[in-house]
């Protein structure tokens, strides 16, 4: 098997910052050197990573990458190149496609297109509908990421509303339920409230008022509520207001049965940024006020916050037109997260160790995938390295989902990505993709 050295980098991982090098063999993490400790046996490729930080790759847990059948978005090829060269070697594909992934056939379609298309690992979740519970027990729990819920409508409207469903579905399955909360009800008493004073062209602006803090909160308190009922293995997802954190707990990961994900727009993006990047924001739940982005920023760094991920949701530009009731909700995201936490990071939000705790290492223990999401001898040899320092600006150029344009065009970062091993491949290096290369089915438990 190919032996490759990075030597000289910087290996941030399990909250240490290490000066060091590893050796891969062939898919698997072969040696971890540090205190200037030599390879046990020659090595067949020499990475010099002088000024460089090693970090494993990021795992993504929550993606919609639109295939099937929302092709003109996105799909898994684009989107999986984004991903690589973004420092994401693991994604979970959302079921909001194309035939809905509610099916146990559906679910072996999706997962057989992903092993046709996608350049990095995969899962994809089974999507909750008000009547397929009865299901759960024939999913395979080392091949299903976890079942996803949809409390709040959005794209694909995969909403369950019903009581008694939502029961059956919390006690009627030990994979993780990730949800979507927002309360439906307030949602619709807000749109008809400002439909009556604007008619179908609500102001963008007053969707964060539409799709309101209450709203968020008391969708999240009940699926709390039901997860304390049934003692269901809840992950509340796109967590985007203050007051929802009152909800979580500062406990040791390994001790929670109800975590919480923050996404990269809702840690960068304020309620200020609709007047400047407009609909480009729109997401659910909403990108809502600065108070609300430094209370997560901050509940990261105490843990109430457990993981990072995207809501990476592409639509063509034109499906962004509007205000606030016409313009689609979604932003593709993926390409540039890694680099945006490590500018987080850089401004003092929280360390370059949270980051990795939070997009790599906590994916991979909620989830509880085999051998990823971390720096150890014999995991995967997912990996990515990242300089500092590096300043480049993002252009429709380099975008590489479908879509071709992101709310971050004309930013400029500091940190760039600079290659991206997948099971030991050199996947991504220095803006050239691999095309060939196909990743791995994750597996779980």
């Amino acid at each position: 098997m190919k032996r490759i050295l990075i030597k000289n980098a910087v290996i941030v991982n399990e909250g240490r910052k290490v000066p060091g090098s590893v050796v891969i063999e062939g898919e698997k993490i072969a040696e971890i050197l540090v205190d200037g400790q030599e390879a046990a046996m020659p090595c067949d490729e020499t990475i010099d990573a002088s000024g460089c930080y090693l970090l494993p790759g990021a795992i993504d847990e929550h993606v919609h990458f639109r295939d099937p059948g929302l092709t003109h978005k996105a799909d898994i090829t684009t989107e999986s190149h984004a991903a690589a060269a973004g420092g994401v070697t693991s994604i979970m594909d959302m079921p909001n496609t194309n035939p809905q992934t509610t099916t146990l056939e559906a679910l072996n379609d999706k997962l057989a297109l992903l092993a046709e298309k996608s350049s990095v690992n995969f899962s994809c979740y089974f999507g909750a509908t008000n009547n397929n519970y009865p299901l759960f027990s024939q999913l395979d729990k080392n091949r299903v990421c976890g079942v996803k819920l949809f409390m709040g409508s959005s794209t694909g409207n995969m909403l369950v509303d019903r009581m008694a469903s939502l029961r059956n579905i919390f006690g009627g399955t030990d994979l993780l339920i990730a949800a979507h909360c927002e309360d439906q009800g307030i949602i619709k008493e807000n749109t008809d409230k400002y439909k009556k004073e604007y008619g179908d062209d609500v102001p963008l602006a007053l969707h964060p008022v539409i799709r309101s803090e209450e709203a968020c909160y008391r969708s999240s308190a009940l699926a709390v509520q039901l997860a304390r009922e049934t003692n269901a293995r809840l992950h509340i997802m796109h967590i985007s207001t203050a007051k929802e954190l009152s909800l979580f707990s500062k406990a040791p990961l390994a001790e929670k049965r109800i975590t919480a994900e923050a996404c990269v727009s809702h840690l960068i993006f304020t309620e200020e940024d609709y007047q400047t990047l407009g609909a480009r924001i729109k997401c659910n739940p909403a990108i809502k006020t600065a108070e609300d982005r430094k209370a997560l920023q901050e509940a990261v760094n105490s843990g109430l916050i457990d993981a990072i991920a995207t809501d990476h949701a592409p639509h063509s530009l034109s499906e962004k037109e509007g205000g606030a009731l016409k313009a689609m909700s979604g932003m593709p995201t993926i390409q540039f997260s890694l680099v945006s936490m490590l500018e987080l990071a850089d401004k003092g939000a929280f360390s370059i160790e949270k980051v990795v705790e939070k997009m790599s290492h906590a994916p991979a223990q909620m989830y509880e995938i085999r051998n990823r999401g971390f720096i150890r001898k014999g995991y995967q040899a997912d990996l990515v390295l990242v300089r500092p320092d590096s300043e480049w600006t993002v252009t429709t150029d380099c975008i590489l989902s479908k879509c071709k344009w992101s709310p971050l065009e004309g930013h400029t970062f500091h940190w760039k990505v600079e290659k991206t091993f997948a099971n030991g491949h050199l996947l991504y290096n220095n803006g050239t993709i691999d095309e060939n290369y196909r990743g791995q089915e994750l597996r779980f438990r």
